[in-house]
């Protein structure tokens, strides 16, 4: 039989290979004879289901790479060489998507390609701004510090992220129980109710017609309204997606909302600030930072205005701050502070001070947008189940009455 083998020289250097064989003893057998300290041993077949599950297995995500940036910056920290600590990262590495793409960099490390070019092949899990920032580090030769302020910037964006999830579970749980409560009495209650009412000859009041009205056409056409509810939310996905113009559009919908609007063009902001502080900081030309920040910006307006201020103002001899002032998508505040920073040299600092305020900011507005939601959608849900009540109390009450 077959079996796969991952195993370390005494340098520490990680190999794999294949080998045929009768069993595990004769594959240990052949380790030793060579010098080797076995890490993984694996038959076939057991690799051939290993394989097969491998759509069901998590992809890299951000704590592999907060994990790989943090580790990175550690061992180059204290003088490891960049394939002793891409050996040491696989044999703790247990994650097949990971340890795959640490393979990966090793063998192209040994062809003599450049350390970038490894996280450029996989946009889906790294940016344009994480690819740049280790190009930038790999040319100046300061990776250590690269994976450093990658490892703080990933951490932070992680810990937003958990935190604005976190104050909206309990809302989103509200909202869907209560959501499947009302749908359920209005789509299988009311009917069966309405029924009862129509074959008594009794004839409700035109408040309760009209509720009852709706819960039957609820129930005659559950399926086509399940189909269409479903059919509109991918076919809005896909425009969102793929039409510049209609993502535009939904966007200015979406920022004209109350809170929604406001956190929405705070999030876009804190992660310009952050961003452009990063590629500034890495020592990336400014045109060039503006560009790759406006891919990651997630906002098509901020990202139209970061396009314009590159091309059609510091590209064409306008200052920094004389860029800014002609894009009233940005506030009159971080205009000045950019306009004065730049004058001062202290860009850098001053756009990563303005990142962890609209950090605050952002965690403060979640928590009052939730402290505002939370009663909101108790009131409506309450409403609801009231006028359901009242239409089928009313004509109870009468129906008693006239017996």
């Amino acid at each position: 039989m077959k079996f796969h083998y991952v195993a370390s020289q005494l340098g520490g250097k990680i190999i794999e290979g294949e080998m045929e064989a009768k069993g595990v003893g004769e594959v240990l057998s052949f380790l030793a004879s060579k010098g080797l300290k076995p890490i993984s041993l694996k038959r076939e077949k057991e690799l051939e289901a290993r394989k097969g599950l491998r759509l069901f297995e998590a992809q890299i995500n951000v704590t592999d790479k907060i994990f790989l940036t943090k580790y990175l910056a550690l061992m180059l920290k204290i003088g490891t060489d960049l394939f002793r600590a891409i050996d040491i990262l696989i044999a703790d590495f247990d994650k097949p998507a990971v340890r795959s793409f640490l393979f990966e960099i090793r063998e192209n490390l040994e062809k003599g390609q450049q350390f970038y070019l490894n996280f450029e092949r996989h946009p889906r899990y790294f940016s344009s701004v994480f690819v740049n920032l280790v190009k930038a580090g790999e040319a100046s030769g300061n990776l250590e510090k690269t994976f450093e302020r990658l490892s703080i910037d990933l951490q932070k964006e992680q810990d937003l992220r958990y935190e604005i999830r976190s104050a909206l579970i309990y809302p989103i749980l509200l909202l869907a129980v209560s959501s499947a409560v009302v749908f359920s009495l209005v789509t299988f209650a009311l009917p069966r109710i309405s029924k009862v009412f129509t074959e008594s000859g009794f004839t409700p009041p035109l408040f309760s017609k009209i509720v009852f009205s709706v819960g039957l056409f609820l129930n005659d056409y559950f399926l086509s309204i399940v189909i269409f509810l479903i059919l509109s939310v991918l076919g809005i996905l896909f425009l969102f997606k793929n039409v510049p113009d209609a993502k535009r559009i939904f966007q200015r919908i979406i920022r004209k909302l109350p809170v929604v609007g406001r956190l929405l063009k705070e999030v876009a902001i804190q992660r310009f600030a952050s961003t452009l502080s990063s590629l500034l900081s890495s020592s990336i030309p400014i045109l060039d930072s503006l560009d790759i920040t406006a891919q990651v910006a997630g906002d098509e307006e901020l990202k139209q205005a970061l396009h314009r201020i590159s091309r059609e103002g510091i590209a064409k001899g306008l200052t920094i701050g004389e860029a800014f002032r002609r894009e009233p998508v940005f506030p009159k505040t971080i205009i000045n502070l950019v306009a004065i920073s730049e004058k001062s040299g202290n860009l850098v600092s001053i756009l990563s001070t303005l990142a962890d305020f609209y950090e605050s900011e952002i965690k403060a507005l979640v928590k009052t947008a939730v402290t505002f939601v939370e009663p909101v959608l108790l009131v409506i849900i309450g409403a609801i189940v009231g006028i359901i009540a009242l239409a089928v109390i009313v004509p109870v009450y009468q129906l008693v009455g006239s017996v």
